[in-house]
């Protein structure tokens, strides 16, 4: 598998405080890469790492192929895209005008793309309108378009939906996944509003005090997370008596409940455990959550 970035060991230390602690991440080419930690986790140090805004304390990590420590680093950055804690915008300009400075600081000859730009972040219609009077929805969006200015490979959002209304929201979850189908761009996203990154990420990386629980990828949490069938029986051995004639995987919970992860005629269900002697009083399905996976994997520590 070809990976835009991969850290190994990767370090930083603020005095006595180790801000990452031995981080190490993959992620693959055109993956949407979630991020997911509690806050002072490490997110935002990552990304501060990987953009050149620090340097790591030790360790290493490679772009495209290219490691940290070499000295064509520098222009392997440009094929990033970043909006790191909050867009840097000029709010007296309009949209356009934005834009337009960005493609000077990068030496851009030419205005061409600039409409097209608007174009792609739904800001095309905003006319004079300076962005201080625009919603923090459509500076994130502003943001995401300078960003882009570069024509970037790879795009760093750090928590793009964070304090967004729902239209906001669901603004931003499009143009990530619009970035990411139509033009290809292999997206890293540090959030912590985990049911809304369940919707758009290819790949996980789990993260608690600057170190690496857990790399999984969508179908493999899919697999974890998959359906089941909480069950409140009257006895729980004549219960798995009456899955084992099913052939039906299941876990026993505890003296009267136990789960099972296929679908089952009910009615055949309730016959055959009445034929154990066990009664059934509830049935309920349960799907997993990012969220419940995410606070099972941490020993049950909120994300907040």
């Amino acid at each position: 598998m070809k990976y835009v970035l991969e850290t190994e060991g990767l370090s930083k230390k603020y005095k006595d405080f180790k801000a990452l602690n031995d981080l190490t991440i993959h992620v693959p080419e055109g993956a949407i890469y979630g991020i997911v930690g509690k806050n002072g986790s490490g997110k935002t140090t990552l990304i501060r790492l990987i953009t050149g805004l620090q340097e790591p304390s030790s360790g290493r990590y490679t772009l495209f192929g290219c490691k940290n420590s070499e000295k064509t680093i520098i222009k392997t950055r440009r094929r990033i895209g970043a909006v790191v804690e909050t867009p840097s915008i000029y709010m007296d300009m309009t949209a356009e005008e934005n834009i337009k400075t960005q493609f000077d600081i990068l030496g851009i000859p030419s205005y061409d793309g600039v409409r097209e730009l608007l174009k792609t972040v739904g800001l095309e219609d905003t006319g004079k309108k300076k962005a201080k009077k625009f919603s923090l929805g459509m500076r994130q969006r502003l943001g995401i378009a300078i960003a882009l200015a570069g024509n970037p490979d790879f795009m760093i959002l750090d928590e793009p939906v964070n304090g967004l209304d729902p239209q906001g929201i669901i603004e931003i979850r499009e143009l990530i996944l619009k970035l990411n189908h139509e033009m290809g761009i292999t997206v890293l996203i540090s959030s912590h509003i985990l049911d809304e990154l369940a919707r758009i990420a290819t790949h996980y990386g789990f993260i608690d005090s600057g170190h690496t629980v857990k790399e999984i990828s969508a179908e493999e949490l899919e697999a974890t997370c998959r359906k089941k069938t909480v069950v409140s029986v009257s006895d729980v051995g004549a219960f798995s008596r009456t899955l084992d004639q099913l052939g039906i995987e299941y876990r026993i919970l505890d003296d009267t409940s136990a789960e099972f992860y296929s679908e089952v005629e009910v009615t055949k269900l309730v016959n055959l455990a009445s034929s154990e002697n066990c009664v059934i009083y509830t049935m309920r399905e349960q799907d997993e959550s990012l969220e419940s996976f995410y606070l099972n994997l941490m020993g049950g520590e909120s994300h907040e």
